[in-house]
């Protein structure tokens, strides 16, 4: 990995540690933009590793691994992880991602999404009244009934066209209630919109 980051020159690769406490203790000690950690390390595996970090440190952590468990991805999105990125992909995009997080956006592909959606959205079910469920940690008051229910066929990995079907909507009229709901959270993107409904967090 430190020899594919190397070759794009926009990237300066500071270290390659042994485990999650040497990562924590890296970061502790240095000024890093972006730290790449996999799940399975030993000492401290990664998602310990990633809440260690955010809580103490100002450097963002990308999850890159080949676990796509529920448990990993939720705990590492609980944990602060900007990104949750299987290692399967081109060294392209995992350069965007890293990008995309350094500017302080999150980055989930889409079989990551599904997966923290339905792990989310069960947990909300077997809660009655649930605590941490999907949709309850959002100001309700802040939308409307209809930007609510968008927000959460978002989160389910929706598209426009499978929302305005399921809602009886035209797919300008998703649009525009989608266009409503980023400016009222100040997000930018459909996946910040799924990551606030699920965890409560990302709006400015």
């Amino acid at each position: 990995m430190k020899i594919i980051l190397s070759t794009f020159e926009e990237f300066e690769v500071l270290a390659t540690v042994q485990d999650g406490a040497e990562a924590v203790a890296y970061c502790e000690e240095h000024e890093v933009d972006v730290a790449l950690l996999d799940v399975q390390m030993p000492n401290m595996n990664g998602v310990e590793a990633t809440g260690r970090i955010t809580q103490r440190t100002r450097t963002k952590v990308l999850i890159l691994t080949t676990f796509d468990e529920d448990r990993f991805i939720s705990e590492a999105v609980r944990n602060g992880a900007k990104g949750y990125l299987l290692k399967n992909n081109d060294p392209e995009e995992i350069r965007d991602a890293i990008r995309t997080v350094h500017n302080g956006h999150h980055v989930l592909q889409d079989v990551v999404m599904e997966k923290l959606a339905a792990g989310l959205m069960s947990q909300a079910e077997d809660q009655k009244p649930a605590k941490n469920g999907a949709g309850t940690n959002i100001d309700k008051d802040l939308f409307t009934a209809r930007e609510l229910e968008i927000m959460s066929l978002i989160a389910k990995g929706l598209s426009n066209k499978e929302i305005a079907k399921q809602a009886f909507l035209s797919e300008g009229t998703v649009a525009n209630h989608i266009t409503s709901i980023l400016g009222k959270t100040g997000l930018e993107h459909r996946t910040q919109i799924a990551i606030y409904y699920l965890t409560g967090e990302g709006r400015r």
